[in-house]
């Protein structure tokens, strides 16, 4: 539909409800699906927003308010034609309509379920677009009006749609403004709500101070509790990202650590939805100091089939296969590796019982050498691929994750790696030469299997396994072409002595009485110093 038939109804004073309705509903259903736009009707986009914000503000049906909310949404993909929206009224307007504006303590009933859902999704396409609205949205408390609404999840209850963009609603604040992730989590007591939100909505039953009962005989997770979950735990990525000081913080890191093994144990519906729910829980996760992760693996075996040193490490398992399945991917390998070496390295750092039983699965003793270590399809295998990765995060993160497995000794590494693989990671810690990180290990070590032992004089250090012999190059020359090669090779040298002087002599013609002193008094090293 024509943009001006749109401006000239709604602009209209004489245009009843129904007619201003009815052009904006076709207008939207021919739009529904556009993403850009003609910039030369920019402005008048921009005038539509105005009077959309001045109709919504009037007291209008529900319907006509329903409709122009939808055409608002759409336009508000628009990042240029946002002025008119990203005012205090503005905010306002669609704050009332989103049911948000607290009064006293409570907020408003929702009377409109679909009315109160646009609005929200109408804050959430302005929110994320405008700057502007942004600072309003810190200055209107919008994140009153969510947690006092998302309170009533639990209690209450709340339509599928109105929680899921609350809590979208509520991740965007906390990701695009730093004062509001600090009122939310001092003063809105926003992490202890969404902890309450997450229990309710994977229906935790708690049989220890931290240890949630696992049912492994329970159905998948629905599709739409999957949905507001991963909503709250990208929000509590968010309010984690500072460090939590006092006890209060530190109890609920250890049930955050509590439920995401749980998360992690579950299933969903689909399984590209499971594997997206288990990555935010990695990435919620990373952000929680290693001393609170002893709580993923002190839980009892409750029918798991991952046990070692006494330790549940059925989620531990998880964390491997869900690597594996990433690098099979081979794609997006910043993304979706980065969280999961770097929860897994700093467990494996801080968690001996971690360490050893991972390091147990990805480097298993060595029995065959006499293949490259990054031929092949073991874990190894693919990660030592990923130690020469053209992405440097990417390779240095599976250069360190290997490294750790190995206590940080550089001897342990290039034995599984092969130095030309880890001279990367060698070099950014200064061990080309040999030696050992900065962690503390306990000191018991490897024990090489008898295919290693036998075989480890003939194994090339550089690429890490056995090569075979080279053939004898003079072999099969004649003498004229040995004696051809031999003269060549001596000229070679002649040159390469030429040169040498020359550059010695250049050298001295700028060196001081002092300087050379010191070269006469060893001018071997000094002239190879200066070479290099």
């Amino acid at each position: 539909m024509d943009l001006n038939i749109v401006l000239s109804k709604v602009e209209s004073r004489i245009s009843n409800e129904e007619e201003i309705e009815s052009v904006l509903r076709e207008y939207n259903r021919e739009n529904s699906r556009t993403f850009s736009f003609d910039l030369k009707e920019e402005e008048k986009r921009k005038k539509l927003c105005e009077e959309l914000i001045r109709i919504l503000g009037k007291d209008v049906q529900a319907s006509c308010q329903t409709m122009c909310l939808e055409t608002l949404r759409i336009l508000s993909r628009d990042k240029k034609v946002l002025g008119p929206v990203a005012t205090k009224q503005g905010m306002l307007v669609l704050a009332q309509l989103a049911a948000l504006q607290v009064t006293g303590e409570s907020v408003p009933e929702i009377l409109e379920v679909g009315l109160v859902v646009e609005a929200l999704k109408c804050l959430c396409n302005v929110i994320f677009n405008s700057v502007a609205a942004q600072q309003l949205s810190a200055e209107i408390n919008l994140a009153l009006g969510l947690c006092a609404r998302l309170r009533m999840y639990t209690g209450q209850g709340l339509s599928h749609e109105v929680a899921l963009f609350s809590l979208r609603l509520l991740f965007l604040l906390s990701a695009l403004r730093t004062d509001v992730r600090s009122c939310l989590r001092q003063e809105l007591k926003a992490v202890d709500l969404l902890i309450e939100i997450l229990e309710h909505i994977l229906s935790i039953k708690w049989v220890g101070k931290y240890e949630v009962a696992v049912d492994l005989e329970a159905p998948p997770l629905p599709l739409e509790d999957n949905e507001r979950a991963m909503e709250a735990l990208k929000t509590l990525f968010n309010l984690t990202l500072s460090d939590f000081n006092d006890e209060d913080g530190a109890h609920q890191l250890r049930l955050i650590t509590a439920i995401m093994r749980h998360v992690l144990m579950i299933k969903t519906q689909t399984e590209d939805k499971t594997e997206e729910l288990h990555s935010h829980a990695i990435n919620l996760l990373s952000n929680i100091p290693v001393l609170f992760l002893d709580v993923m693996i002190s839980v009892q075996s409750q029918g798991g089939i991952e046990e070692y040193s006494g330790k549940n490490m059925d989620v531990i398992q998880i964390l491997l296969d869900f690597m594996v399945k990433r690098i099979d991917k081979g794609s997006n390998f910043k993304e979706g590796l980065t969280p999961v070496f770097s929860l897994m390295t700093e467990s494996s750092r801080h968690h001996r019982d971690i360490r050893k039983y991972i390091k147990a699965q990805v480097l298993p003793p060595l029995k065959d050498v006499k293949n490259r270590p990054e031929v092949g399809t073991t874990i190894r295998n693919k990660l030592v691929r990923l130690m020469t990765h053209v992405d440097t995060g990417v390779k240095q993160s599976a250069a360190e994750f290997l490294f750790v497995l190995c206590k940080e000794s550089v001897d342990n590494l290039l034995k599984y790696t092969g130095y030309g693989n880890a001279a990367g990671l060698l070099a950014a810690r200064g061990l080309l030469a040999g030696g050992r990180g900065g962690g503390q290990y306990s000191e018991d070590e490897d024990s090489d299997t008898e295919e290693y032992k036998s075989l480890k004089p003939f194994i090339n250090p550089i690429t890490g396994h056995v090569e075979e012999p080279m053939p004898n190059p003079i072999e099969e020359m004649t003498e004229e072409q040995k004696e051809y090669e031999a003269l060549k090779l001596v000229n070679m040298f002649d040159q390469l002595s030429r040169q040498h002087n020359e550059l010695r002599v250049s050298i001295w013609a700028h060196c001081t009485a002092k300087e050379i002193k010191r070269f006469s008094n060893n001018s071997r090293r000094c002239f190879f110093f200066y070479l290099e």
